[in-house]
């Protein structure tokens, strides 16, 4: 862990007038004063995309913006005033952090704090922390959940692995499908004049090569093909859509909780391609978890100022429709998650391993990026996705 002062300045300055304003600086209103010098300081607090916390020298929460909000899964109304013990678990590292700050009155952070909560389960975040200068024994704190901080390096893997599935597809519809359908045209043909004991052995030809050719259709769907055609979409049809398919079926016993944010806008996609995608995921939360205690949760949020840099560089689209599937399942094999998302990777007794990669080429058929965080316990697929745009 090293110390760094410079990271946390704009926080610092913002916390510390929001701290200090009072009536004769602020007015009737709240967030403070918005003068000629700009903007007031929780109007800064609550563009920010990341959540910001300020606590006093006692550990209550004194100030939280929204994405603090989003990310603890209270009001603020809720939280200020609370002791962090409350909300976090009484042995947290942050608490730890917090302490060590407000000892030696130096900004620190750390790339891997682990958050953990009962209310939301358990996260890795990037924590950065400062003393407020004019406020002895507050410290405010930025955090960056790795959920986001991963998502460029998974979004390339997941871009290389769906280049690697086009080129196979492509390979196996033009190496196997023609010469297959040779070898068993001709096992057909001898069938007859083959004695008893020699047919079966025929049939058997025609069988594997029958199962070979399955398995070749399953990945020409990976094949580059020609752009489908899109239209407007409202994602919370698709999704109910997908929740009334699921649970008739796969989720039969398990508590489905659907959490829409209403205010979403439309996006601009393809329907069965989105209902495949996230029939998908509710499949697989389904499977990780058990009927009658088993819970999966659909979440829609519009996260503000949400973009994934392309690699390589160029625009950074902005992905501001959140779809999360949330399941209390035993999660992802530690030994998985880096590769999740690559072909023929499962921990499935009898499954084929094209699910999920099948996902990440319907994602970035759309401009998205999708990404995982999966604990025991707690798993959560988000797929971000760019909002239609108005013309």
């Amino acid at each position: 862990m090293s110390a760094r002062t410079a990271t946390l300045v704009p926080v610092r300055a913002v916390a510390a007038r929001d701290l200090n304003a009072d009536k004769n600086n602020a007015g009737d209103d709240p967030r403070g004063p918005a003068n000629q010098d700009g903007p007031a300081a929780l109007e800064l607090l609550e563009a920010l995309p990341l959540p910001v916390i300020a606590l006093d020298d006692a550990d209550r929460i004194g100030v939280v913006n929204g994405a603090a909000e989003q990310f603890l899964g209270a009001s603020a109304a809720h939280l200020r005033g609370r002791a962090l013990t409350e909300i976090l678990v009484g042995d947290s590292p942050l608490l730890t952090l917090v302490h060590q700050v407000r000892q030696d009155g130096v900004a620190l952070s750390e790339e891997a704090c682990v958050v953990e909560s009962p209310r939301f389960g358990r996260r890795e975040a990037a924590v950065d922390l400062a003393p407020l200068a004019n406020r002895p024994g507050w410290v405010a704190i930025l955090l960056r959940e790795r959920l986001i901080a991963r998502g460029l390096d998974r979004q390339a893997q997941q871009q290389g692995a769906v280049r690697s599935l086009n080129a196979m597809a492509a390979l196996l519809a033009h190496e196997i499908k023609n010469p297959l359908s040779g070898i068993r045209g001709a096992a057909q043909l001898i069938e007859p004049d083959l004695p008893p004991s020699r047919q079966m052995l025929a049939a058997l030809i025609r069988e594997e090569a029958d199962r070979i050719r399955d398995l070749v259709d399953r990945m020409e769907m990976f094949a580059q093909a020609a752009p489908v055609a899109f239209s407007t979409l409202n994602i919370h049809e698709v999704l109910d859509h997908v929740r009334h398919l699921g649970a008739a079926g796969v989720a039969n016993g398990r508590a489905v909780i659907a959490d829409y944010d209403p205010s979403l806008p439309l996006l601009h996609g393809h329907r069965d391609l989105l209902i495949q995608l996230f029939l998908n995921l509710f499949k697989n939360a389904a499977e990780a978890t058990q009927a009658k205690t088993g819970r999966i949760r659909l979440i829609t949020r519009y996260r503000q100022g949400a973009k994934l840099t392309r690699p390589g560089g160029g625009a950074a689209p902005h992905l501001p429709l959140a779809v999360s599937i949330e399941d209390n399942g035993s999660g992802v094999p530690d030994a998985l998650q880096a590769h999740l998302f690559d072909p023929f990777v499962t921990s499935k007794a009898t499954g084929k391993g094209l699910g999920l990669a099948l996902a990440a080429k319907i994602v970035a058929d759309h401009g998205g990026a999708i990404e995982f965080e999966s604990v025991p316990g707690r798993t959560v697929f988000t797929v971000l996705l760019p909002a239609a745009v108005e013309t």
